[in-house]
């Protein structure tokens, strides 16, 4: 195969116009051009008129001819990656492998060992996603709130009620990045997730999508036990030995122990009940910096207009921004988990906190654009640099939200948070928001330094982005949840202190979105897989 980068063609090109376009890159002959693959579609809005710009990999007749006669930099040979799981190791597994959480790294992880004959049991202390699609929508409309199946906890993890971003900064040299595109694509995701560069599910089609990957594992002889909560682990010289469950069924509760010598830890960056847990047992644990701040809603079309220019086209995708700025005192604040066309909502896991979030469907075709503006905080703002000062830190943010917002989420719009006082209408822009909401003070949530820099970043970013600091711009709080406070040490092997525990994804402190926590799935199931041999005697 013959790589090509950057090919560039108008936004309205047809097929015939891509294949005449390589034709040409590669002095191609009717007939030497036999097929091709895309690898990667990105939008060029740096200079007008907008443009997709291409990698594509090429199959041609006479590969070595053609590439000497191409005499072009952007040509070369395709290096291909292709995953494989390792070959079992030669330990003893008796039980099973146990998979704590059925979030994006959970699940991968899962389904990994399922494919490699380990036959996981995957626990989930929320409902299966359907159900969960149920409790989160009576919240947002009640305000009843399930602890243990919302927003945060449940089926498919906190990425199911969110943005779905697919693209990451993690460096693949193994696969594992196509390897976990291509399942969501095998489970029902649309095709071009495999070559877009910011490719995104929106949550409704994400739920179906983690129900096909459940199916999928327990065809291979996984098994799921939802509302099923880890609430202990099970020791024998610093080595796991099962997990102690409560297990919800049928307005019942039991307690069982479940046998195991490798438990997968993936719980989510919400699970402090958990880390409260792992620490009481003497698993070692680490505090982490993390960022907070709030929600900020603008016009779709402003940011389109923004971003493309006055006469773009119609068919373009609503457009998204990635801005930073660098405030007085060296802090950074900067854009996160940017929304296109989403809505703003209410992400609570624990009664009288309220967090945010950003979600957007498939079509991202809603009214507003919406991105957290956060600011990175550590132990100099905690006020303690014990292991839980952070989360502790996010749970005052969180309670001061829901206080401000009487249980509703707080809004204001931007000049009132530089006046700090609180709206009382609202300008041109609706909010946009999943759960009530009603107007408060939102600078009353932040200690007044960080208040400051995140006023200070918003302003700077009107340099890059015009209309950014728009006045009646909505701001909602708090946004919390940016990564795990926590962080569970593993050594090269994945492995914790605790032998047999293997830390994963976003919860442990090694992710940061859907793609980066399912490839630290599949790189934790590929440690267990090549130290373990598969297990003998699993009875049902």
């Amino acid at each position: 195969m013959i790589r090509i980068q950057q090919l560039k063609l108008p936004i309205s090109h047809t097929k015939t116009d891509l294949e005449a376009k390589i034709s040409k890159e590669l002095k191609l002959s009717r007939g030497e051009l036999l097929g091709y693959e895309i690898c990667r579609q990105s939008l060029d809005a740096r200079k007008r008129p907008v443009q997709y710009v291409y990698t594509i990999d090429v199959q041609v007749r006479g590969e070595g001819k053609c590439l000497k006669k191409a005499g072009n930099p952007r040509v070369s040979k395709a290096e291909l990656m292709a995953h494989s799981l390792p070959g079992p190791g030669t330990e003893p597994l008796f039980h099973r492998p146990v998979v704590v959480g059925s979030g994006p790294a959970g699940l991968f992880c899962g389904l990994m060992l399922a494919r490699a004959g380990y036959r996981p049991l995957i626990l989930e202390r929320g409902k299966p996603a359907k159900e969960r699609k149920k409790a989160v929508e009576r919240f947002w409309d009640t305000g009843f709130l399930d602890p243990q199946s919302n927003v945060q906890f449940g089926e498919g993890g906190a990425g199911t009620f969110s943005d779905g971003k697919l693209n990451t900064a993690v460096k693949d040299a193994c696969g594992r990045n196509r390897l976990v595109l291509e399942t969501f694509v095998e489970a029902g995701a649309p095709e071009e997730i495999l070559w877009q560069n910011k490719p995104h599910l929106g949550t409704d089609l994400l739920i179906g999508i983690v129900e096909k990957l459940r199916s999928r594992i327990e065809d291979l002889g996984g098994r799921f036990w939802f509302e099923s909560q880890m609430t202990d682990v099970l020791l024998h010289k610093g080595r796991i030995q099962g997990v102690r469950v409560v297990r919800r069924q049928g307005g019942r509760e039991e307690i069982l122990e479940v046998e195991t010598e490798v438990l997968v830890l993936a719980p989510g960056h919400s699970a402090r009940d958990t880390f409260r847990m792992l620490a009481a047992k003497g698993i070692p644990l680490e505090g982490k910096s993390f960022a907070v701040g709030l929600r900020m809603e603008h016009p779709q079309e402003m940011i389109n207009l923004s971003q493309y220019g006055t006469d773009y086209p119609g068919e373009l995708p609503a457009a998204s921004y990635k801005l930073t700025r660098k405030v007085s005192g060296g802090r950074g604040v900067y854009s996160f988990c940017m929304c296109p066309g989403g809505y703003v909502v209410n992400a609570s896991s624990e009664r009288e906190g309220l967090a945010v979030n950003g979600m957007s469907y498939q079509a991202r075709n809603g009214a507003n654009a919406n991105s957290a503006m956060v600011v990175t905080v550590g132990p100099e703002d905690f006020g303690g640099s014990h292991v839980f000062s952070g989360m502790e830190f996010q749970q005052r943010l969180e309670q001061a939200a829901f206080r401000i917002g009487e249980g509703r989420v707080p809004i204001q719009l931007f000049a009132d948070f530089q006046k700090g006082v609180q709206s009382r209408s609202l300008g041109e822009v609706e909010p946009a928001v999943r759960g009530t909401w009603t107007f408060g003070n939102l600078r009353e949530i932040f200690p007044s330094h960080l208040a400051l820099a995140l006023e200070e970043g918003i302003l700077g970013c009107e340099q890059i982005l015009h209309g950014f600091s728009r006045g009646d711009a909505v701001l909602s709080g708090v946004e919390s949840r940016t990564s795990s406070p926590i962080r569970i040490p593993r050594n090269r092997n994945m492995e914790s202190a605790i032998e047999g525990l293997y830390p994963c994804g976003e919860g442990a402190g090694y992710a940061g979105g859907i793609t980066s926590a399912a490839m630290d799935g599949v790189r934790t199931a590929e440690a267990v897989i090549s130290r373990y041999c598969l297990p003998n005697g699993v009875k049902d």
